[in-house]
């Protein structure tokens, strides 16, 4: 029984990790579970068996990643450190998970979502936690510096929304490579600026 469960486990992860290959190599749209259970070296049953199907194997891809890199943001906001060097951190963790392929994934799964309301609410779900997440940095910088004439909420949507922006013009090449992470530090000598003050 204990083999069985390890086994299984095992045949999950390795579908996981070539469904995140695949949507890489060729994108969510063109992807097929023929090709992500190939790469994992197993039937096509058994992304179906574990799954459910294609959707529900990226939906877990998403939830996988967004789980780990979620903790990832809440140890790391959770630091005795300046805002501005938490900051910082974050537009660090924005190279790696450009390059871990994470923000491929949630791209192509809000892109996806427009056309199916399942995986939209997914999606949804996983960007609530995020905004959850900085919302209490907001509520934080709030007590510390001030943020004058606007509320932690629509704080934490501005950066939410400007960390989505910049995930989207990095994937299409919009600008030159690093352009937006410099963009994205610029506003971290801001928060230092304040939070030093002059």
């Amino acid at each position: 029984m204990t083999t069985r469960r390890a086994s299984s486990e095992t045949v999950r992860s390795e579908l996981l990790d070539a469904a995140v290959g695949c949507l890489l190599t060729t994108g969510y749209a063109q992807v097929s579970t023929r090709a992500v259970a190939d790469a994992a070296g197993v039937p096509v049953s058994q992304i179906h068996y574990h799954f459910g199907g294609k959707d529900g194997l990226f939906l877990e891809v998403l939830d996988h990643l967004d789980r780990q890199l979620l903790q990832r943001q809440r140890t790391m906001y959770g630091q005795d450190e300046p805002l501005w060097r938490r900051w910082e951190q974050a537009c660090d963790f924005l190279a790696e998970d450009l390059a871990s392929g994470y923000v491929r994934v949630l791209q192509e799964l809000i892109a996806a979502g427009y056309a199916d309301p399942g995986v939209a609410e997914r999606v949804r779900e996983q960007l609530q936690g995020w905004l959850a997440l900085l919302t209490s940095v907001a509520e934080e910088a709030a007590a510390t510096v001030g943020l004058p004439g606007m509320s932690p909420r629509q704080v934490a949507l501005l950066v939410g929304c400007t960390f989505l922006g910049a995930e989207e013009v990095e994937l299409l090449g919009l600008v030159e490579d690093g352009e937006v992470r410099a963009a994205l530090r610029a506003v971290g000598d801001a928060i230092r600026r304040a939070e030093e003050g002059p």
